[in-house]
């Protein structure tokens, strides 16, 4: 008779689980021995549990299918957290395995004791404790169809003796797999919202996630509507390519064109999206919200007509009931404006034979030296925005991130979960100097799990987004300073590929190198820390904070951080 570590290893391979992703500990020694002995699924070792989660999440949103991470009690399972709050929030299906202290021990404040059922209940979709194997075939079952078909983490939490006790017998279930779906509107929501997008003037759409597998339908609708197409950072890889709609991204990561867009249009389109900034959302327009989800109707603002369902199915039954003969210059005005903004951004974007260089430069080489299907991940700060912003997609590349949760350190333990979802395509991290020490030690990783990605790391000696914060909140910028090694040497001591670029001439060579190598490599580009990466709409108090903190830094006896900060950005008309 199987015992439940083996009943777990049997459940989760015809599941279609194919690797597991963690950290070894005492508690959890039955389910990794199980595993060791099955030999069916793959065991990826990283160093630390959070990494660990980061890299089963990009593993869940690669494939689609469910991921999986394993970890031991108390501080073990605790450091998943971070990554699965990350993961939930990004609708990836993940399972977390969380062994605990053994069973006679819970709530004796034993060694290592934590609540991990109670503590993973806001960062997940189900989380439960296996007390008792009798109760293992439909918790584990109840787990992984909860993270499959809500699009979300599940949490099964079990005390470490309970692994070595014989499992009940059950017959197998049917596998895990989603349920496909459709979901349609009725025909009286439907009429609501041609109703109010008809009688609209200048009609503009904000794209996000949800428009996946809609690309086209998405492109017909602006088409009939004369809509130009903001998108938000999750919608950008689905709505971006072979678009003449675009518009290119609004919101703290976006342009001045698709602010515009929005701002002068008369009715909004949400197609799939949670943007979360209201403050860029328009003030007067007619608000028409398309979601599959019911509940995230009207979350981030009013709305006048609340559509549940898939975009594809509301797009192909709503599209028959636009008017046709719509003029067309509130989308020639935003796709004229977009093509000078992105001449403008192009135009940053060059070696000017200055070092540090600037970021900019580094992401188009990035952009341009990448595989046509590269998977990206990116750095919450300052390289997210250069990857917003140079990026380019096309259909067959990915881009991932932390782009809901905003969690620094997720390029490295992402980018791993990416390659090892599909070890053909190439997967290129694109790290904050910031981001990448916080979980420095999963480079290892890399190397161990025989994971060849390419990490390019942004190296600016600061945290930088956070001091252009502080910046435009008037304020002195104080503890931000990174006092790095040179990171290529770094990753040489553990046995990784590493290339330090210090000028522009020097990067397509070094990018080029990288891009040709057969394991891992991480290429250490010093940039310039005092570039100003100036969002869509600057307020009067972000003017009036940015000329206070100039103010305060001179009276502080830092004034050479403004000669610097003037000597990097004065000639691009930075407020343009």
């Amino acid at each position: 008779m199987p015992n439940v570590a083996e009943f777990f290893i049997d459940s989760l391979v015809r599941a279609g689980v194919t690797r597991i992703w963690g950290l070894a500990g005492d508690s959890l020694n039955a389910f990794t021995d199980a595993l060791r002995r099955d030999g069916r699924i793959e065991w990826l070792h990283m160093r630390h549990e959070e990494a660990a989660a980061f890299a089963a999440g990009a593993d869940a949103e690669m494939t689609g299918d469910l991921a999986v991470v394993a970890g031991s009690s108390g501080p073990g399972n605790l450091h998943f957290i971070n990554g699965l709050f990350d993961a939930n929030r990004n609708r990836v299906p993940v399972l977390a395995i969380a062994s605990h202290i053994p069973s006679a021990e819970i709530g004796g404040g034993y060694f290592q004791e934590t609540h991990p059922q109670e503590l993973f209940r806001e960062c997940s979709v189900y989380s439960e404790l296996l007390a008792d194997p009798v109760q293992l075939p439909y918790v584990l079952e109840i787990a992984m169809r909860s993270a499959v078909e809500k699009r979300g983490v599940a949490v099964v939490a079990v005390p470490g003796d309970v692994f070595f006790q014989d499992a009940p017998e059950r017959r197998p279930t049917a596998p895990i797999r989603r349920a496909l779906r459709r979901v349609v509107p009725l025909d009286g929501e439907l009429n609501l919202a041609a109703d109010v997008l008809n009688a609209a003037k200048k009609v503009t759409i904000l794209a996000g996630a949800g428009v996946a597998d809609a690309h086209d339908e998405v492109i017909a609708l602006a088409e009939a509507l004369q809509a130009p197409i903001v998108h938000a950072l999750r919608g950008k890889e689905h709505i971006e390519w072979d678009n003449p709609y675009d518009v290119g991204m609004t919101g703290l990561l976006g342009f001045a064109s698709g602010y515009r867009a929005m701002e002068k249009c008369d009715a909004l389109l949400m197609l799939g999206t949670d943007f979360p900034y209201r403050q860029f959302l328009p003030q007067d327009a007619k608000i028409v919200q398309v979601d599959i989800r019911g509940e995230q109707l009207g979350r981030r603002t009013a709305i006048d007509v609340g559509i549940v369902g898939g975009v594809r199915e509301t797009i192909t039954e709503l599209l028959p009931m636009i008017d046709t003969g719509r003029s067309g210059r509130h989308l020639k005005d935003s796709v004229d404006h977009y093509a000078k903004t992105r001449n403008s951004l192009d135009d940053l974007a060059v070696d000017d034979g200055k070092a540090p260089m600037h970021p900019q430069y580094v992401a188009r080489m990035v952009d341009e030296l990448a595989a046509d299907d590269a998977v990206f991940t990116a750095d919450v700060g300052s390289p997210v925005i250069w990857a917003s912003r140079y990026l380019t997609m096309n259909g067959r590349r990915r881009l991932i991130g932390s782009f809901s949760h905003g969690s620094m350190a997720n390029a490295l333990p992402q980018a791993l979960g990416a390659k090892a979802s599909d070890r053909r395509r190439q997967v290129v991290a694109l790290a904050g100097d910031g981001g990448l020490t916080m979980l420095l030690g999963d480079l290892l990783s890399a190397r161990q799990n025989d994971l060849p990605v390419v990490v390019v790391v942004f190296n600016n000696s600061s945290l930088n987004f956070i001091e252009l914060e502080m910046k435009a909140a008037g304020i002195v910028t104080f503890g931000t300073e990174l006092a790095n090694p040179n990171f290529a040497d770094v990753a040489q001591a553990m046995g990784i590929t590493g290339i330090r670029v210090e000028r522009g001439k020097d990067l397509r060579p070094a990018l080029e190198q990288a891009f040709a190598s057969t394991g891992p490599v991480l290429v250490d580009v010093v940039t310039a820390r005092d570039e100003l990466s100036i969002p869509p709409a600057i307020t009067v108090a972000q003017a009036k904070g940015f000329t206070m903190w100039a103010l305060k830094t001179v009276l502080s006896g830092r004034g050479d951080e403004l000669l610097d900060l003037a000597d990097t950005n004065v000639w691009r008309r930075i407020f343009d």
